[in-house]
Formats: structure tokens, sequence, C-alpha cells
């Protein structure tokens, strides 16, 4: 009974957390690219993310040596402004500094890719409290693996979808070997369509998947409601079962925020490897924070008025619920 009660209050405490930022989709990283195409001419690309229709104050500072050649031309894709122009550089790049001006004040990250004509690459992963670096050369194995499991832990800790989800799950879930085997079945899962849809074998359009995905937080919701009416159905008897099909549906998720800011060509098997290990990261550093809290919470003796007990499995409904209206409407109006 106490750990009942714990994941309840659990359950409130989170969405506490999460108060803020229910109302918007996760931020996703920006994404900078310079390809040359000429002698120390580069063609560049601007991804700046957008949230409500409105723009994220970011702009790259490219090194004092680049002058623009053409003027930007922009285009809106899927919740991001795209940017495109092109830049001469006195000299070679490598030595130069770029910066993301407004990065700082910001709490999302910019993915920066430099492509020479010799088919070398410098990737670089720039976030609030580091704005800014010095070109080098091709970047190295290192680099690319550091770069990409970054990546991977925040959009899983930035996903606060995919989080009330694992959240759900969590207050399903009863005994320890069923929650392995579902955060398994989870796991498995998303793994194969994050893999599937990075490498082009199968596609899948990414607004009806995140409509999908706000609907699955909604079913575990409904689901938690049932079993307390004494109706227990498929996800409280076979929750590995439910956690696998919808963990497909989340990868494909996780595959579009890695799409958004691209692979390197050189090591394409190495950052996709590296961005599903950083998730996996970020989803166990979750589940053993509740873990965590749960031991903590295992010291007191408090009992919760029954509004406790149930506002927050009908607050996860709700927050669901308002996401599954707000993603349809994106695709359908």
């Amino acid at each position: 009974m106490r750990s009942k009660r714990f994941l309840r209050l659990l359950a409130a405490a989170m969405l506490l957390w999460i108060a803020g930022p229910t109302l918007a989709h996760e931020v996703r990283p920006g994404y900078l690219e310079l390809r040359e195409i000429a002698p120390a001419t580069y063609a560049v690309l601007w991804k700046v993310p957008m949230r409500g229709g409105a723009r994220l104050k970011l702009e790259p500072r490219l090194p004092d040596t680049c002058q623009q050649k053409t003027p930007p031309s922009s285009q809106d894709a899927a919740g991001a402004m795209v940017q495109r122009w092109s830049l001469t550089c006195d000299g070679e790049l490598s030595g130069g500094v770029i910066t993301i001006d407004g990065l700082a004040q910001t709490l999302t990250d910019v993915l920066v890719r430099i492509e020479w004509r010799d088919g070398s690459v410098h990737t670089q992963r720039l976030t609030p409290g580091k704005p800014s670096f010095v070109v080098t050369g091709a970047a190295s194995v290192w680099q690319i693996a550091s770069t990409y499991l970054g990546l991977g832990v925040e959009h899983i800790l930035l996903g606060i979808d995919h989080l009330l989800f694992v959240l759900a799950l969590l207050i399903i879930v009863k005994a320890w070997r069923t929650l392995v085997a579902t955060i398994t079945a989870f796991t498995v899962a998303h793994s194969i369509t994050l893999a599937a849809a990075t490498l082009g074998y199968v596609h899948a359009p990414q607004q009806p998947v995140e409509a999908v995905i706000a609907l699955s937080i909604l079913f575990l919701a409904t689901e938690i409601i049932h079993t307390r009416q004494g109706r227990p159905g498929l996800a409280e008897r076979r929750p590995w079962l439910v956690a696998f099909v919808f963990g497909l549906l989340h990868g494909f998720g996780f595959a579009g925020a890695l799409v958004e800011v691209g692979l390197p060509e050189q090591a394409i098997p190495l950052a996709l490897l590296f961005f599903n290990i950083g998730v996996e990261v970020g989803q166990l550093l979750f589940v053993a924070a509740m873990i965590a809290l749960h031991r903590m919470w295992m010291r007191f003796e408090v009992r919760p008025m029954r509004w406790a007990q149930i506002l927050p499995v009908y607050a996860i409904g709700g927050i669901a619920t308002y996401w599954t209206i707000e993603r349809v409407v994106g695709f359908w109006g």
C-alpha cells in the first residue's frame, strides 16, 4: 500500500515539475550546416526551432574572415524556420570561431556540422553553457560519439511526452520483474523503429506520429482508471506488450528529432548507436530518480486524501488529451 501511495504522490510531483512546458511541444535542437561547395565557399543551412509559431531568437555568428555571398532565403518546415545562403571565407575556415547568439538564454542545443570538399566532416554540439567553439579539422570518433550521446540524453529528458508515458507505466506495473520486462520491451521497440526510420527503411509522417504518442499516454491513463474501478485492461495484464507496441511509435518520434539534425555520413552507425544509447541513459536516469524517490518516501507514513490519489492520473489524462487535440489540429488544420 505504501508503494501505491508513493506512486500517486510521485505522479503529482512530476506534474508540478512539468506544469510550465505542458502547453508546448518539446524544444528540438537547432542545426547549422556549412558545406564547402568551392574553394573557401560554403553553402549554409540554418534551422532554428519554433514554438507556437514564434521563432527562437537564435542567430549564428560565423568567423570574421567569412562574408555573405548570397542573401538568405527562408521557409517554414515542420516546426522550424529554415534559412539558406552562401558565404566566402578569406583563407581556411579552421581556426575561426562559430557562435550561436542567444543560445545561452534558451534550453535547447544546436548541432553544427561542417563538411569540406575532401569529404572530412566536423560535428560540434553547442549548449547554453557553451554557445561557441573554435573550428578544427574532421571530428574524431570520440567527438561524434559524445555529441550524439548528449543529443540522445537531452531528447529524452526534454521530451515530456516520452517521460509521461514511462511514468504511467511505472504507476501501472507493480512487480519489479514485470517492470524490468516492460521497460526492456519499450527499449527494444523504440530502438527498432529509431534505427529503421533514421536509415530510411521505413517512414512515418512526424505530426501524426506525435499525435499518436500523446494518444498512447491517454490510453495508459484510461487503463489506470479502469483498473482502479475493478476493470483491469490489457495494460494491467500485459504491460510489456503495450510498452512494445507503443514503443514502436515512440521510436518514430525519436527518429524525427535525429533526422532534423542529421547524421555524419562517414559515421552513421556510430552516431545512431550513441544517440540511442543517450536515449536509454536518459530513460534510465529518469527511472532511477523515481526509484530513489520511492525509497526516500518509504520512510514516511503519510496517508494522502482521496483527491490526492486520483488527481495525478486525471491530470496525466488531461494533459495527454490536450496534446492529442493540439497535434491532430496541427496536421489537419
